[in-house]
């Protein structure tokens, strides 16, 4: 609970720094304070997510300590420390539905994309161009075509990201087709 008599109020931090003291101790006052109260908005709207609602209100008291950096008369109160969490919300729902979007994309594009080539392959000649492939062009090839793996999987085995990945995939199937081409033209 906030001190009184140190002039921090129950919802205004600034009144006790009008002065100009140093801020630290009237915003540890109002951390301790607001704290419940913002994490529970948070909470509440986060669907129970509690690692979301701790990140979320981490990221709303740091922006108070930059904010008091910024301007040490800034007037900080448990109702601005509740506007910039729902900002952080707000924030967390946008990069969500980014990277849902993004994910819907990937998954589509792997669905339509069809290539009439793959029918045409011989066996035995393309386990020899594989053979002769870069290590890291066979591995991505081998996971994902031999083994049949989604490329999230095959992302997560070679401990790279999901477009890292696919951009692997699209350099590796050009150098096997490149490969598999001209041993077709040595072999006429």
């Amino acid at each position: 609970m906030a001190d009184d008599s140190r002039g921090v109020g129950r919802n205004d931090w600034a009144a006790s720094n009008e002065d100009g003291d140093d801020p630290g101790p009237a915003l540890v006052a109002l951390y301790d304070e607001a704290l419940p109260y913002v994490y529970g908005y948070l909470l509440s709207r986060c669907g129970g997510q509690v690692s979301v609602a701790q990140d979320l209100t981490t990221q709303t008291f740091l922006g108070a300590v930059q904010a008091v950096r910024r301007n040490n008369q800034a007037h900080l109160s448990r109702a601005w420390l509740i506007a910039v969490a729902r900002n952080k919300l707000v924030d967390h729902w946008r990069r969500q539905a980014r990277e849902e979007r993004g994910l819907r994309t990937v998954a589509a594009e792997q669905h339509s994309f069809h290539d009439p080539w793959d029918a045409e392959i011989d066996s035995l000649r393309a386990q020899d161009v594989l053979g002769r492939l870069s290590a890291h062009h066979r591995m991505v090839l081998t996971l994902r075509y031999l083994d049949d793996l989604p490329v999230p999987q095959v992302a997560t085995l070679i401990d790279r990201t999901l477009h890292a990945t696919e951009a692997l995939l699209v350099r590796a199937r050009a150098a096997f087709r490149r490969a598999y081409t001209e041993d077709e033209g040595g072999d006429g």
